[in-house]
């Protein structure tokens, strides 16, 4: 109601996987100004990959279990007043061109994360889209654990990740520049995702105008893993690239991840499958997107 007061509305009803693609891609051919998504990362994820490289703009309203991006962004939980933060944002014409992050050609908002976390985000698929709502973050631990115990090799490397920084021309040798690792994130954004009302952050100076930042995790035992952790959740300690387990890389514009085995992958918090190959890529400047004021994102 609020949205069509001031503005022509039309709504559109998502009904299977990959639906709010084609959707926002209707909207951009049609020249609609803005496409506003009531949902969670993964039909934000969708409807971006519809719009990237078109001039039409998107909208996070939250409606998913998470919703880390549109939280990212500075918007309220609520959706109603979230709605108004967006109203505002329109009439003052707070949009901002932003990067993107790619994998295997699929644009990701926020992260992309390669081997453990995919693992879990694929466990808790598996138990159905409102256990997963619902449910939120208690299930998502539990899907943790239940992985880490019993669900994935956490001896051997699963992969070898190779990069190109913005100063660097060529990929480095792969076999004396690349580091193996158990879990590697690709992030276009930080915070990685948020437990509760706390920002899990593993590189605070991931910007969505900035090149994509690389934290791999070379081991995933307990006495190495919580501490990066603690240090995630800002209770203490120094930044998370500081670990010895984490290799951390940023102005990151071209990484490879080479399987040792097949490999599980998600984008914004959706399973994509598995690859024995990942290349990821950053897009500058190619989705328009519309910005609540006062967000962190326009500092």
């Amino acid at each position: 109601k609020a949205l069509s007061a001031d503005h022509r509305l039309e709504v559109a009803a998502t009904s299977r996987r990959g639906h709010a693609t084609r959707l926002a891609q209707g909207a951009a051919n049609d020249s609609i100004d803005v496409v506003v998504v009531l949902g969670g990362d993964g039909t934000l994820n969708e409807a971006a990959n519809g719009l990237a490289g078109t001039q039409t703009a998107l909208a996070a309203v939250p409606g998913g279990s998470t919703n880390v991006f549109a939280r990212t962004l500075g918007l309220p939980d609520d959706p109603v007043e979230a709605t108004g933060a967006l109203l505002d944002a329109m009439e003052a014409g707070s949009v901002r061109r932003v990067g993107l992050g790619s994998v295997n050609d699929r644009y990701f908002l926020f992260h992309a994360g390669v081997g453990f976390d995919a693992a879990v985000v694929e466990r808790v698929e598996r138990r159905g889209g409102l256990l997963k709502r619902f449910a939120g973050h208690p299930l998502f631990v539990v899907a943790a654990a239940e992985t880490w115990l019993w669900h994935y090799d956490r001896r051997r490397p699963a992969f070898r990740v190779s990069s190109r920084r913005t100063d660097e021309e060529a990929f480095g040798d792969p076999e004396t520049a690349g580091v193996d690792g158990l879990f590697t994130v690709c992030l276009n954004t930080d915070p990685y995702t948020y437990l509760g009302t706390r920002r899990l952050s593993l590189d605070p100076a991931a910007t969505l105008d900035s090149p994509l930042s690389m934290v791999t995790f070379r081991s995933l035992t307990l006495a190495r893993i919580v501490p990066v952790l603690v240090r995630a959740l800002g209770f203490w300690g120094p930044p998370v690239a500081a670990s010895p387990v984490v290799d951390h890389r940023s102005d990151v514009v071209e990484a490879v991840v080479s399987g040792y085995r097949p490999l599980p992958y998600q984008v914004d918090g959706d399973h994509l499958g598995e690859a024995d190959e990942l290349r990821f890529r950053h897009e500058p400047a190619v989705l328009d997107l519309v910005v609540p004021l006062g967000s962190p994102v326009l500092e």
